[in-house]
């Protein structure tokens, strides 16, 4: 399948970053989010990807232009450095197609930007590339196939601190209870459509507002809740329980590394005893 990575808005949140880079390219460790996120969808077989680009788009044909597999897999330099051997590779088989799809589109126009190039898919994947899970992509997937739906989404808990408060028309609370308690999941933007989305969308318009309400009161949209590990980078504190996760490594959401491979040091907590509820 297809997978198409929204990777065009402005990031407003992260400010600091965004005034340099698109969101998308925020780094965590060596590599920037959208790499994370590309990756794990290689790892499950998902390998012809769709960029829609916005803001700063030209960053990110600028870091596959130039990209360096070196930075993220090991190798052997030999012969005066005039010969170098990977040990492995990473994009090697990926096929990107980047598409100019408006520095101010929402994330319905996007879609619709780039209907030309999904015209001979059955499903594709979509996502918002901003955030980072450990949810086995085929629980997502195979749920889509074996339904008569036209869309899925994982849903997961949010990562706040807040409480929430619920009260009665005198002003008087009724209850008030922490994220795990209150039972709420929220949008975690990794999505699986047939192609019957497209006539649900009018142009102009928000994916998850009309066009997913139509497709409630259809009865056509599924959601898949997952009780694992998901990070939505919305902030500098998000970035930083991901940074911290990908240092201990290895982090959740790289279901493609092979554990074998990876030297733990017990001096250092793995990612299961970073507190990724939000503090």
């Amino acid at each position: 399948m297809k997978v198409v990575l929204f990777c065009g808005g402005l990031g407003l949140r992260m400010r600091d970053y965004s005034d340099a880079l698109p969101k998308p390219m925020v780094p965590i460790g060596t590599r920037p989010i959208l790499w994370h996120l590309m990756r794990y969808y290689a790892h499950y077989g998902h390998k012809d990807f769709i960029l829609c680009l916005g803001h700063k788009g030209h960053v990110i044909k600028d870091f596959f232009l130039k990209y360096d597999e070196c930075v993220s897999n090991d190798f052997v330099l030999s012969e005066g450095a005039k010969r170098l051997e990977l040990l492995r590779r990473d994009i090697d088989d990926w096929r990107i197609t980047f598409v100019d799809t408006g520095s101010t589109s929402n994330i319905g126009q996007r879609l619709l930007a780039v209907r030309r190039f999904l015209r001979d898919e059955e499903m594709f994947l979509a996502n918002y590339s901003d955030g980072l899970t450990d949810c086995p992509l085929p629980e997502i997937t195979d749920r889509l196939a074996a339904s008569d739906a036209t869309a899925a989404f994982m849903a997961a808990r949010p990562n706040t601190s807040f409480h929430f408060v619920r009260h009665d028309t005198a002003g008087r609370v009724t209850r008030v209870d922490n994220v795990e308690d209150a039972d709420l999941w929220v949008n975690a933007g990794y999505f699986a459509f047939r192609q019957e989305i497209f006539d649900y969308i009018v142009p102009g318009e928000e994916l998850v507002e009309e066009p997913f309400q139509r497709l409630i009161d259809a009865r056509r949209l599924l959601v898949h809740e997952h009780t694992g590990f998901w990070r939505g980078c919305d902030t500098f504190k998000d970035l930083q329980t991901l940074e911290a996760a990908q240092s201990s490594g290895p982090a959740p959401w790289e279901v493609w590394r092979d554990p074998q491979d990876t030297v733990q040091d017990n001096s250092v907590p793995t990612h299961r005893a970073v507190g990724f509820a939000a503090a």
